[in-house]
């Protein structure tokens, strides 16, 4: 009879444990995202043959390279937490800046490139020190520069496309071509993502924003140049941005101020749904991309089934909204 008990406890305990691991799996915002992610693409493939095919997962992942590569930037803001608006202008103006260069001045493709991402590093030092030193609000500091960074844009073009033409094959082939049938933006991406994410969990540099992000005043009094942290994370937010915009430029030959239209929406969307929080203090560059990545396959399951386009930027408005909401209504539970 002891035996029959013991092995019905073995028995409950196993399926206990089990039940734990899945529950422990789950509660990973990433596991989450990923089954989520999947199950999504198996109803796409019931609904309609094209999904899953060679062709449209490639270009899913191209289409959304640069927004991964800026939601990577956007994710060490909000950890910090703070909010990057001039995202999107600021590849814009990489852009830009980069075809004028080459073609207007006639400067050699690989210098106009390190011009820009001079200009791009400048741009991040002006926001980290309009916040730090004058004061001012992340939120207005990049509004400001997002509508500067776009006006400088639109004024460099007059607003009409600048074709780059066939300046170096070795530029076009970074956005357009590809290694062992893997497109070069999407191993990009994919480099981009493991380095930063592994910072992130693994740098004492890099935690440290964690540490700013969830306690600005405690950071300070640990010795942690909360200045310095802050400058530097939106200096290395307009890096990215500014790489997202030559990466724009080499894929299509052509600067345009236009490029990066809502990608500050798209980058916090998929960061937000990827588990940063707005309160600062959390979140991961690995759930960032697969945040993003959702949404470009909802966005991609609209086309598919026919759906206008116009609905797009509403659907990720309503899912950012969602995933804000969640986040707020989990800090009220964990506060509570």
């Amino acid at each position: 009879m002891e035996k029959t008990n013991v092995d019905n406890m073995v028995t409950i305990t196993g399926k206990n444990a089990g039940f734990n691991f899945l529950r422990s799996l789950f509660a990973i915002r990433e596991a989450s995202l990923a089954t989520i992610i999947i199950v999504t693409a198996i109803i796409m493939t019931f609904l309609t043959p094209g999904f899953l095919t060679k062709s449209n997962i490639l270009t899913t992942l191209i289409g959304l390279s640069m927004d991964g590569i800026i939601a990577v930037a956007m994710t060490a803001v909000l950890v910090m937490g703070g909010i990057d608006l001039s995202v999107g202008s600021v590849q814009a103006f990489a852009s830009v800046l980069a075809g004028i260069l080459a073609v207007k001045a006639g400067f050699n493709i690989w210098l106009s490139v390190f011009i820009t991402v001079l200009a791009s590093v400048l741009i991040g030092i002006i926001n980290g020190y309009f916040v730090t030193r004058v004061g001012l609000s992340p939120f207005i500091t990049t509004l400001g520069m997002m509508s500067i960074a776009r006006g400088l844009a639109y004024v460099l073009t007059k607003g009409s496309p600048l074709s780059l033409g066939v300046i170096s094959p070795a530029f076009d082939f970074i956005g357009q071509g590809s290694i062992l049938g893997i497109p070069n933006l999407i191993l990009i991406l994919i480099f981009i993502v493991i380095i930063f994410d592994f910072l992130m969990r693994r740098s004492a540099i890099f935690r440290e924003i964690y540490y700013v992000g969830s306690n600005e005043k405690a950071a300070r009094l640990s010795g942690i140049n909360v200045d310095l942290i802050k400058v530097g994370v939106f200096t290395l937010s307009a890096l990215l941005s500014g790489l997202a915009g030559i990466l724009t430029l080499s894929r299509f030959g052509v600067a345009t101020p236009t490029a990066g239209t809502g990608a500050e929406m798209r980058a916090i969307a998929g960061a937000v749904i990827g588990g940063a929080s707005l309160s600062g203090g959390e979140g991961t560059v690995l759930g960032a991309l697969l945040g993003v990545m959702l949404v470009a396959l909802v966005n991609d399951a609209l086309i598919l089934l026919n759906v206008s386009v116009y609905w797009q930027s509403l659907v990720t408005g309503i899912v950012l909204i969602g995933a804000v909401t969640i986040d707020m209504l989990a800090h009220r539970r964990r506060s509570s």
